[in-house]
């Protein structure tokens, strides 16, 4: 047997792997930055010149919110797509990427304790320990459910961990259904229907965006053939969710801003700056699914498709920083 060494000055083959994951981990890091920027600056930007009041923290209180949609993106879309997978044929002999669900929850339970510590203290962000009134959250519906997302979170990281991974289901739904809840107080004109409508796209937006993110993964260990099946079976699946969300989407807005004040609010009031804002995301996202889909149908290699879907998650992740940004801001109820 002989050691052959690589020539001096020749080329090192782990070189292109090496600087293509290094390009990779800085992209990451740069979106993680700019989708933290958006909650923290955008309450400032968005109240600017409307003559509204923000409320103390908003900025902090938006990127916990952001923080905990994004906790609950990952499970979900791990759940979603590993039951995809299983209905493929021989999906279950393909191996799967590490489960980031332990961490999501991790995170999530972090993200629901510094909210619950902002409601145990009237809303307001307490400046020492002491300020919080814990007792005090079991006397209030929002300290209620704030709790629950906390206790919910912790559960579903249990569960996690565990062998039966799959029953994170029954958490998640609860922080989902406390969400909903939380969106729309008893003092809203019609809360239930609001509920029912944020149940279901906040539901449908964890599938798409959590959904996409773990299918990428899961091609990188997946057969070419079959990661562009695991791929299609997911975009028609998006396609469903992309319309629950617009629909649920557009009556939820409407409710809050009625037709003939909308266009008016949209750039008047800074809920509507940042709805519209949410919007051009969404918009950005469905002309990429768009794109996706069409190579996946008529590319010679369907797997190019994955270049336009991995931009996809990118501004679905900003997309959810919109979301985070949105429940920090005064809305503009008028009936």
């Amino acid at each position: 047997m002989t050691l052959t060494r690589p020539t001096p000055g020749g080329p090192d083959p782990q070189r292109p792997v090496a600087r293509a994951g290094a390009g990779r981990a800085v992209a990451v890091l740069v979106l993680v930055a700019l989708a933290a920027l958006i909650p923290l600056l955008g309450p400032s930007a968005a109240l600017h010149g409307t003559g509204e009041a923000g409320a103390p923290g908003a900025g902090g209180i938006a990127l916990l919110r952001t923080v905990l949609f994004a906790a609950l993106c990952i499970p979900v879309g791990e759940l979603f797509v590993n039951r995809l997978a299983r209905s493929l044929p021989g999906g279950e002999g393909h191996p799967v990427p590490r489960s980031w669900s332990p961490a999501a929850a991790a995170a999530g339970f972090a993200a629901a304790l510094g909210l619950a510590s902002v409601v145990a203290t009237g809303n307001l962000v307490p400046d020492h320990v002491a300020d919080i009134d814990v007792g005090g959250l079991y006397a209030s519906r929002d300290g209620k459910l704030a709790l629950l997302e906390v206790n919910a979170f912790l559960v579903a990281g249990l569960c996690a961990l565990s062998r039966r991974p799959v029953t994170q289901v029954w958490p998640l739904g609860a922080v989902v259904v406390a969400e909903a809840l939380r969106a729309h107080p008893p003092t809203e004109h019609g809360p239930l229907t609001g509920s029912a409508l944020t149940l279901v796209h906040l539901t449908c937006a964890a599938l798409w965006a959590g959904g996409l993110l773990h299918a990428l993964r899961t091609l990188r260990l997946w057969p070419r053939t079959a990661g562009a099946a695991l791929l299609g079976l997911y975009a028609r699946v998006a396609l469903v969710l992309l319309a629950a969300i617009t629909a649920t989407g557009v009556w939820s807005s409407l409710r809050r801003m009625p037709p003939e004040t909308v266009l008016e609010q949209l750039t008047g009031t800074a809920y509507g700056r940042a709805l519209l804002a949410k919007v051009l995301l969404v918009a950005v996202v469905a002309a990429l699914a768009v794109w996706a889909r069409r190579r996946l149908r008529r590319a010679a290699d369907p797997l190019t498709a994955c270049a336009p879907a991995r931009a996809e998650v990118a501004v679905l992740g900003l997309a959810v920083a919109a979301s985070g940004l949105l429940t920090a801001l005064p809305v503009p109820i008028r009936w």
